[in-house]
């Protein structure tokens, strides 16, 4: 299944840059960034509930936000991409980092 996640961290307190470059980590360990802070994952479910465990306790829910959108598995026909920065097919082909 495609989840796309979003975040939003505080620089109110000085942890914050801290708590963002740990989100994007953990995002970045399971799809690829398409904004700043959105990421698409294509996870099943085992994988996703290791994702939003990992990414609960890395954010501070006071003051940071999490949003998770479930696009299912026939997230292509969800999708429309218009601009510059392309991205990769998370489904197709082989994947070497």
């Amino acid at each position: 299944m495609l989840v796309v996640v979003s975040y939003d961290v505080s620089f109110e307190d000085k942890h914050g840059a801290r708590r963002l470059r740990r989100i994007a980590k953990v995002c970045q360990d399971y799809g690829q960034r398409v904004q700043y802070s959105v990421f698409e994952c294509i996870v099943d479910p085992a994988q996703w509930t290791i994702l939003r465990k990992k990414l609960i306790e890395e954010a501070n829910l006071e003051c940071d936000s999490l949003r998770f959108y479930f696009l299912g598995k026939n997230w292509r026909n969800r999708i429309e991409h218009l601009g510059v920065k392309s991205v990769m097919d998370l489904e197709e082909g082989t994947l070497i980092v």
